[in-house]
């Protein structure tokens, strides 16, 4: 049995299915960079269907961004009435041009005689040749037996011929999915005893969460041999969601000794949590395990005089592990070790000990506090880090604005008055705009583009508005978070306050000073080279 177990991320496509969850080509692009950089082997970026031109415009730009990890087209098999060349969705898979594919076929007799309505050796046949036909186009596939164990249990034996007839098409990998998210861990066990005995082929595991099973489904599998887990970091997906790889990496790691990213990613686990809230603009999780904020939160008294003593006592795993810090929710010891990480890659070789750390840290949280999060607006952070050690001096300063919106019956627009000092001048413009962001970005370009001109490289490609105190209706504070890119890099900044326009403003200046301190960082490094020479 191999230690090491592939990791399958559906984040973009079974993800996306969760209710109020919507990702835009730019949110995709993104979050597959950071699930590149976090370690994970595939990659599952949709399903290209005719219908859906912006997953046909993700997987072309997906394969400019060089990524490590294999980026995966899915789709179902051919329809019944058509031959495999001649069918839109193999051939729409083809065009994504990727170098897997994952396609799924029906392992339940319910399915194909009340859904596809059509005999069941037809069924067999369509599995088999879809596969067929993908595998003689070059691509690895990957087969998802859908409702397998629901299949298995309602007909053992025609669910089982239907990995057969996935194997004998040429799929690489049978992935056993519990779609409707119901089956218990003994049936799974019980289910894939039998299913080893009778079909030699490495197979994977894809498990829903309805009965709040899906992880520990996932982990019976890997025990009896799963060589691969699907699963959706903070386990997003259709209904209650899908297994959370947020769970199950560190379980398979720390708890069953296998290896899925390593230990040293498992440290950005909770970065990258936080960051996947942020970009699909819902609240994170604070009771999520390893990686919520409550996770190694202690707040009764006998836990933490027990906690003070050995942190064994109410802890199954180090924190730091993932990336996770303990709190003392009843004093003021407060662990600092995630925020301590994050300042040590902006200054390296700065102990967290150091007075200007420490005073960093108290920063930090207390704009934490005020409803600040530098997950996904790393721009900001490094802007307080360089501030807070006078590494960086801002080369803009606002003055004062003004924003008017105008609205008439099916049109609005605002215009932005800006004051804002640069450059020992205090420059005074007026920009037009859709909205008072727009005018307001207008505006500061106006003033700075002349005197910056690098700033003309930078556009907006996101921009979130998150309410942070809901029971405060139309006075309640609010988060904004801007993402922002120069064709080469791309950076978030957050702003934060009860007036939108405000928190937009903060976001919006910060990404500009942003560019200016690296355009500022490089040309030092280009003079310091020169003089080397």
């Amino acid at each position: 049995m191999s230690d090491t177990i592939e990791i399958y991320d559906s984040t973009l496509r079974d993800g996306a299915q969760a209710e109020g969850i919507t990702y835009s080509l730019e949110d995709k692009l993104l979050i597959a960079r950071r699930l590149d950089q976090l370690g994970v082997h595939y990659i599952e970026g949709g399903w290209p269907n005719p219908t859906n031109p912006k997953d046909l415009s993700f997987f072309r730009e997906a394969a400019k961004l060089n990524l490590r990890a294999r980026v995966t087209a899915f789709g179902s098999t051919r329809r019944a009435d058509r031959r495999p060349a001649e069918d839109e969705i193999l051939n729409t898979l083809l065009r994504a041009e990727t170098q897997s594919v994952c396609i799924f076929g029906k392992s339940w007799t319910l399915h194909v005689e009340a859904a596809l309505r059509i005999p069941l050796d037809e069924n067999l046949r369509l599995i088999e040749d879809s596969v067929a036909y993908l595998v003689g186009q070059g691509r690895e596939v990957i087969y998802d037996a859908e409702h397998f164990f629901d299949g298995h249990q309602a007909d053992p034996q025609y669910a089982l011929q239907t990995l057969r007839a996935a194997q004998r098409g040429g799929a690489r990998l049978l992935v056993l999915c519990d779609t409707n998210g119901g089956t218990l861990p003994r049936d799974v066990e019980s289910i894939l005893r039998q299913v080893k005995e009778q079909v030699a082929h490495p197979f994977g595991i894809h498990t829903h969460n309805d009965a709040g099973m899906g992880a520990a489904n996932s982990v019976v599998a890997v025990e009896l041999g799963a060589v691969q887990v699907q699963g959706v970091f903070n386990g997003y997906g259709e209904r209650c969601g899908n297994a959370n790889l947020c769970t199950l990496l560190p379980t398979l790691e720390l708890k069953l000794g296998k290896r899925t990213i390593g230990r040293e990613k498992l440290r950005e686990l909770m970065d990258l949590s936080r960051f996947l809230s942020e970009i699909a603009n819902v609240y994170h999780d604070h009771r999520q395990p390893y990686v919520g904020e409550s996770a190694f939160a202690h707040k009764g008294g006998v836990h933490i005089d027990a906690m003070l003593k050995d942190p064994r006592c109410y802890e199954h795993c180090d924190p730091e592990a993932v990336g996770n810090e303990r709190r003392f929710l009843v004093s003021d010891q407060s662990g600092g070790s995630t925020i301590a990480s994050k300042l040590a890659q902006v200054c390296p070789g700065l102990n967290k000990r150091d007075p200007l750390a420490q005073k960093m840290l108290a920063e930090v949280k207390r704009l934490e506090h005020e409803g600040y999060q530098f997950e996904a607006a790393e721009g900001s952070f490094e802007l307080l880090a360089r501030r807070a050690m006078d590494a960086y001096q801002d080369q803009f300063r606002l003055v004062n604005f003004r924003t008017i919106t105008h609205s008439a019956p099916g049109l609005a627009s605002a215009e932005a008055i800006l004051k804002v000092e640069a450059g020992g001048q205090v420059h005074h413009t007026v920009a037009e705009g859709d909205g008072p962001v727009n005018a307001l970005d207008q505006a500061l370009r106006k003033a700075l583009e002349p005197l910056f001109p690098c700033l003309r490289q930078v556009h907006l490609e996101d921009y979130k508005v998150r309410v942070l105190s809901s029971s405060d209706g139309t006075a309640a504070r609010v988060r904004v978070l801007i993402e922002s890119s120069d064709g080469r890099d791309s950076w978030g900044t957050v702003g934060v306050s009860e007036n939108i326009i405000e928190a937009s403003w903060i976001a919006l200046a910060d990404s500009l000073h942003f560019k200016l301190m690296r355009e500022a960082a490089q040309q030092a490094s280009s003079t310091s080279q020169a003089a080397g020479r």
